[in-house]
């Protein structure tokens, strides 16, 4: 239930001042079924900018399965009903609150209920429920967004088949969007016209959709496998059409994928994608109609990058997938949210693996759950991917319940194997298709469909922390003893943990003759297991996690010879990567802490020598072990225990290495950064040497940045491809040098050819808010007042200032002033879009695992944002649990 913001004096403030009233706690355990089902919704919209009607018309049957009532409560939220009528006569109503109580009071099982609003989608600054975009109106339901339209009864478990009337001016609306099938369509008077659609199968009012603009598709059937034709369509603005081809293609992949490897066939006879420039999340799943960022929809290789090629077919797919696991099958309440979308993010995973190969996939993964989920679990925002409780349900749509979501159910599937995995999904879709399920309903699948036993599984669900995993090792005869210790850090609610099962891949390799051992899966579910693995010769390394089988910290004491010998040997690509990034993190740690020697640097840059005159790597993964640890990894790992972490320390000393590697390599880089330039754009392996490229510029611009100044400047000047261009300018972005007008002129020079090209602005505010220059502060400050800024455009924010937070050396600027300008940008936001606005608390939530001096900073600074009046729910329970957990 939404609770309303009320006046810090009852009897009323004379400045009209309101502070928040703390939300309501919502537990898991108090979950009830709603009173009613509700088979049919019949939905009339007369569609405008500012003054939109809807009339909902719904069916409702008492629920058998929950205490029976006379009353109906509906959920709105700053909504009025100009009409409520029950079965053809005026009904009894009440608001409490924002929602709205109906008394039901004739006889019979079934009653019609007919309820008229007014909405004004202009003045929608949050983007949730039905907004104005460009002209164009456009819906965002999830999570709560439905009750922003209607009143209804706005929660999961409550399934019903819709069917929409849509009425609008032809001139400013020729294409009217809705979920499911178009079933009729004509012209009315006076210039307008309407369109009727029919959705089949029950959903949540979370899944409703609608958009109405002056639109164009890119088209494309796909027949499925039992030959049923599928019309396909990518709904985008006529300027914005050539850039629609890859999003298609990465549609018809995406269903042929789903078929061969989950079994899952579409269910309608349209599938339409509509591209929104305006938009709080990355994309929705909403049935038969999916609303997306344009970020995930438009590409060309002039304007896009090939991670955004890479984003689009992911998110296309992650979408796509959805039909079964999320809509077909959708949550019984939103604790179960991990239901959905940890699922479907391994499925997304898994398909974009076979797309572009397991290797890099696989690598790309885990650095993103390092730096998204690992800070999130270590700090006071930490929650099970199945939490118990929360008060505002739209600050759990997180890396836990995504990422982590997905690499617990990949634990699954690793114990299982594939093809049991694959009995499991079966069931579980066959079992509970058309229901609201629960996390439990997957895990009981899973046991029955793959005949594992998960009891002790369990706790994956309801424990938060990332476990941490003590490996030692003892030599007897021709056998290896691996002794593993586990921990589950406490967090927030939670001081104990009990020890979960954790799966991990072996191998153990010999040094001496460089033999590479069998692997083999080993379960640790106890505190402490012990593990007799077979050697493969003398002097034995073992290779653990392979594949990052576990989301844990693995903590192992092994030499630079030890680890230098995995980086350059081991046959398992991640854990070759994991060896290279565990002598990086080992040297920088301790550089930061003061502590450390030229011995790490040494192996440091053997390392890089091997991945560099490797011939037998491809460029793809090569660019891979190229990559540094972040300084955010940097920070989790130096902040790990009583330890604080030092942003300062870790960013001169991850400088310091790169410089010593770019000079001590100078001649293996400009080797490498040859023959990545000579590789042909469209070459197979083009992906591969745009990676290495921009790495060996970043190594460059370390150690000599009037070498890197010439290359960057010739790159940009020669690029074909966004690629090419982005790194060239990141790289500029990011030197000192005033005496070299180079920076300047190629920022110029990008912006003035893509000017009015919202996403590559986007881009240009973004490498300057990344950037490792000096006065990065100021600079973004004065691109805050740049014309083409604006707050009221998530993209534009997010390029700006969520980039800025993501910039270690500025944020973490030892005067404050990152924080402080953070901190202004939520007291900003908040009355504009409170969901985006939320979201930029998280940085400033870490303070308790930094040094004292900017600790104190960052938590003046959210106790500023605190005590800000009229704060939003979403805000202020980020910035509550921010200081109190």
């Amino acid at each position: 239930m939404d609770i309303a913001t009320t006046p810090t004096n009852p009897e009323g403030n004379s400045d009209g001042v309101t502070t928040p009233q703390e939300p309501q706690l919502i537990l898991r355990s108090d979950y009830k079924p709603f009173a009613w089902l509700i088979p049919q919704t019949n939905l009339h919209f007369e569609l405008g900018i500012e003054k939109t009607k809807v009339t909902s018309r719904l069916t409702i049957q008492p629920n058998p399965a929950a205490e029976p009532s006379t009353e109906l409560r509906l959920n709105g939220d700053g909504l009025k009903a100009s009409s409520v009528i029950v079965d053809g006569e005026a009904a009894q109503y009440a608001l409490d609150g924002d929602d709205l109580v109906v008394t039901i009071a004739g006889p019979g099982e079934s009653h019609s209920v007919q309820i008229e609003t007014t909405i004004n989608p202009n003045t929608n600054t949050a983007l949730m429920g039905l907004y104005a975009s460009n002209g164009m109106l456009c819906t965002q339901c999830e999570s709560e967004g439905f009750r922003r339209i209607t009143f209804f009864p706005d929660r999961p478990d409550v399934l019903s088949t819709y069917s929409v009337k849509m009425a609008g001016d032809k001139t400013l609306f020729p294409i009217l969007l809705c979920n499911g099938n178009q079933e009729n369509a004509g012209d009315l008077e006076d210039g307008r016209h309407f369109a009727e659609w029919h959705d089949p199968w029950p959903k949540p009012s979370y899944l409703f959709a609608l958009v109405a603009g002056d639109l164009v598709a890119n088209s494309g059937p796909f027949t499925t496998v039992s030959g049923r034709k599928v019309e396909c369509n990518i709904w985008v603005r006529a300027e914005d059409l050539d850039r629609t081809d890859h999003a298609l293609e990465s549609l018809h992949l995406s269903m042929k994928w789903d078929e061969e490897t989950f079994g899952r066939e579409y269910d309608l006879d349209l599938y339409n994608i509509v591209a929104v420039s305006d938009f709080n999340m990355g994309a929705m799943e909403n049935k038969g109609l999916n609303v997306f960022n344009t970020k995930y929809v438009l590409a060309d290789s002039d304007t896009a990058t090939d991670g955004d090629f890479d984003a689009v077919e992911g998110v296309i797919a992650h979408e796509y997938f959805h039909n079964w696991s999320g809509n077909r099958i959708t949550c019984r309440d939103w604790f179960q949210l991990s239901l959905k979308e940890g699922f479907t993010v391994l499925r997304d995973q898994l398909f974009s693996q076979d797309m572009r190969g397991e290797a890099v996939k696989r690598i790309e993964d885990v650095r993103i759950l390092r730096a998204a989920q690992f800070p999130e679990d270590a700090g006071p925002l930490a929650h099970p991917i199945r939490p118990d409780s929360y008060r505002e349900i739209s600050n759990f749509y997180t890396a836990t319940v995504y990422n982590k979501g997905a690499e617990v159910i990949r634990m699954m599937r690793s114990i299982a194997g594939e093809a049991d995995f694959r009995k499991g999904t079966d069931l579980y879709f066959d079992r509970h298709d058309g229901e609201a399920a629960t996390c439990e309903d997957f895990i009981t699948a899973m046991e029955d469909g793959a005949g594992l036993d998960l009891a002790q599984f369990r706790l994956w669900y309801r424990q938060a922390g990332t476990p941490r995993v003590v490996v030692t090792q003892d030599v007897h005869g021709d056998k290896l003893t691996l002794r593993l210790a586990q921990t589950v850090p406490a967090t927030p609610g939670q001081p104990d943990k009990k020890p979960m099962p954790i799966p991990l891949r072996v191998a153990v390799h010999s040094r001496a003759t460089g033999a590479l051992g069998a692997e083999q899966l080993i379960v640790l579910n106890e505190a402490h297991q012990s593990f007799d693995l077979p050697l493969a010769g003398d002097d034995p390394v073992v290779s653990i996690n392979r594949g990052y089988t576990a989301p844990i910290v693995v903590e192992r004491d092994l030499s630079n010879g030890d680890l230098g010998f995995l980086a350059a040997h081991d046959d398992d690509p991640f854990a070759r990567y994991e060896a290279v990034q565990e002598l990086a993190v080992n040297h920088l740690i301790a550089v930061a802490k003061g502590s450390g020697n030229g011995d790490g640097e040494a192996a440091l840059i053997d390392a890089f020598r091997a991945i560099l005159t490797d011939t037998a790597l491809d460029d793809a993964m090569r660019g891979e072990l190229m990559m540094l640890p972040s300084e955010t990894y940097l920070f989790e790992a130096m902040a790990s225990g009583a330890s604080k972490a030092d942003p300062g320390a870790i960013h001169e000393a991850r400088e310091a290495l790169k410089a010593a590697i770019g000079c001590a390599l100078a001649e293996e880089l400009a080797s490498a950064g040859s023959k990545a330039a000579a590789t042909p754009h469209d070459h197979p392996n083009g992906r591969g040497a745009r990676k290495v490229s921009s790495a060996v510029l970043g190594f460059v611009a370390a150690a000599d940045p009037h070498q890197a100044t010439r290359l960057a400047t010739r790159q940009f000047g020669g690029s074909d491809n966004m690629t090419d261009r982005q790194s060239a300018l990141m790289t500029l972005c990011g030197i000192d040098l005033p005496d070299r007008p180079e920076r300047q002129a190629t920022l110029d020079a990008f912006y003035k050819k893509f000017q009015g090209n919202d996403l590559v602005i986007d881009k240009w505010f973004t490498l300057q808010a990344l950037s490792l220059h000096p006065n990065v502060i100021a600079q973004v400050k004065e691109l805050a007042n740049h014309p083409d800024f604006t707050l009221n455009n998530p993209n534009r924010v997010r390029s700006l200032y969520m980039a800025f937070a993501g910039n270690p050396q500025g944020f973490h600027d030892a005067s404050g002033a990152g924080y402080r300008m953070i901190a202004d940008v939520i007291l900003a936001l908040d009355p504009i879009n409170p969901q985006t606005a939320a979201r930029f608390v998280s940085p400033l939530g870490r303070w308790r695992r930094i040094e004292p001096g900017r600790a104190a900073l960052m938590k003046a600074e959210l106790e500023r944002i605190a005590k800000a009046d009229n704060l939003s729910r979403d805000t202020f329970e980020q910035v509550s649990r921010s200081l109190d957990g």
